[in-house]
């Protein structure tokens, strides 16, 4: 790297790194937790719909806690087996047997239309189901993936949160599994990563412009889904979290996001092949699949991440202080607005300034989306492959 170039890419990476700490929606911030609530005096009905498939490893530690949810209204629970081979829906009627709780339904929709992703056409046959079963449709759908356990008063305080702030959609970033190296290195950084991408705070203004949801917990008033035409209107959403809070925030709805205090993903990601796969399945896709998103990525995630240490070092080798430390600075801007993130997920402070490592492996991720793509393998997750959209 000449001491031009690396000079320019020291104060330039300074600039964006002040500019993300100060001006991005204080997004480093960790206490965006569910708004303050108190209990309504007519709780209203709910259906926990629960798409899933092949998921029989999982279920044990996350089906329990929604069928002993602590909840004064009426509730029940619609698991969609969305064509698991490994025997996913005799297993819940297993779990649920003998158990006291609220009742389960355990339901297939077969096979995905044509132009659907099997997540929202398991969504579609769920929710239908839950606005025909019964003489009144429920007032709010629980949407949960089947990975998720929530304590016994989540289902609760969601609910409290939702009709205290006259919310339409409430969601909440489950905490993700931390237990090994590469969970303890990857995990973290992909929800930070997330919330520099759609700033909470500035995600739960009345006015805001942008929308975000995390599709592990999503509480949703029947009407506004209704309203927004959902899951119809994204059947083809490969991010279906984020299509979903747009669609009910362009229909007029009021959507909040923050971090989960109640609510755990017990999916492990053991080796650093399995997070791979969870993020370059959609990493391009969130690039709406535009060469030109990608180029810019690819080099935004170099100068922000990649270029502080590298900068640095080529400062103190060449005698440039001042290049030295504006390289510096910007990384430890960095791991100081990583350090909040880390004690969400109660992660030692040594971790925050791999994070250069760490984005480096997120860039290799998402080029790897663009190649599968491209290669005409599309979004694959758990034996089934989407089209390009060009293709749908």
């Amino acid at each position: 790297m000449g001491l031009f170039t690396a000079a320019c890419a020291a104060y330039a990476s300074l600039a964006a790194w002040l500019w993300l700490t100060l001006a991005q929606g204080m997004f480093w911030r960790t206490d965006v937790r569910l708004p303050p609530r108190t209990a309504p005096t007519h709780w209203p009905s709910v259906a926990i719909v629960v798409p899933a498939r092949d998921e029989a490893e999982v279920l044990p530690r996350s089906l329990p806690s929604l069928l002993a949810q602590d909840y004064p209204g009426e509730a029940e629970v619609i698991l969609v087996d969305d064509g698991s081979t490994d025997g996913t829906g005799a297993l819940a009627l297993r779990l649920a047997a003998g158990q006291p709780g609220l009742p389960l339904t355990v339901s297939s929709p077969g096979d995905p239309a044509p132009g659907w992703t099997g997540k929202l056409w398991a969504l579609r046959h769920g929710i239908a189901l839950a606005r025909t079963a019964h003489a009144t449709e429920p007032d709010f759908l629980l949407l949960t993936d089947a990975d998720i356990a929530h304590e016994p008063d989540s289902l609760r305080e969601l609910v409290a949160a939702a009709t205290s702030a006259d919310l339409d959609l409430v969601s909440q970033m489950a905490r993700l599994r931390v237990a090994g190296f590469w969970e303890r290195l990857v995990v973290p950084a992909f929800v930070y990563f997330f919330a520099q991408l759609y700033p909470f705070r500035r995600i739960n203004r009345p006015s805001a412009r942008t929308a975000a949801a995390a599709g592990g917990c999503v509480l949703l008033r029947t009407e506004a889904a209704v309203r927004a035409g959902v899951p119809d209107r994204i059947r083809q959403a490969v991010i279906d979290d984020v299509s979903l809070a747009r669609a009910v925030q362009r229909s007029g709805g009021r959507i909040w996001l923050g971090l989960a205090e109640r609510v755990d993903s017990v999916r492990p990601y053991p080796a650093l092949a399995d997070l791979w796969r969870m993020v370059s399945r959609s990493a391009y896709a969130q690039l709406r699949h535009q060469p030109l998103l990608l180029a810019g990525t690819v080099a935004g995630l170099v100068l922000v991440y990649l270029a502080p240490p590298a900068v640095l070092l080529t400062g103190l080798a060449a005698g440039r202080p001042a290049t030295a430390w504006a390289g510096g600075l910007a990384w430890l801007l960095m791991a100081g607005t990583y350090l909040p993130m880390l004690r969400y997920y109660r992660q030692p402070a040594v971790l925050a300034p791999l994070l250069p490592f760490t984005a480096l492996l997120y860039l290799l991720m998402t080029v790897d989306s663009a190649v599968q793509h491209y290669r005409g393998r599309g979004a694959s997750w758990k034996g089934r492959t989407y089209a390009r959209p060009s293709d749908a």
